[in-house]
């Protein structure tokens, strides 16, 4: 099981011309593509869902949103 905080979440949707915020990106990216695999799981937490749910940038909120919709919901 995996847990990824909104930050990372976020991570993909950052200014991508520094090369730490690139390669912070792509790990997250290869995270979630894991997940989607089924290789592993992406946990769920209302700290997460309160927290896309208060993204002030609508086309944010909604591709983070997508990503936390990935996550196991008990």
């Amino acid at each position: 099981m995996i847990y990824l905080d909104v930050c990372c979440l976020n991570r993909p949707f950052d200014d991508q011309t520094q090369e730490r915020i690139r390669l912070e990106s792509e790990a997250v990216l290869s995270i979630l593509s894991g997940c989607e695999a089924g290789k592993w799981y992406l946990v769920a937490s209302e700290a997460i869902d309160y927290e896309v749910s208060v993204t002030p940038d609508p086309e944010r909120k909604e591709k983070v949103g997508a990503f936390a919709d990935l996550a196991m919901k008990e």
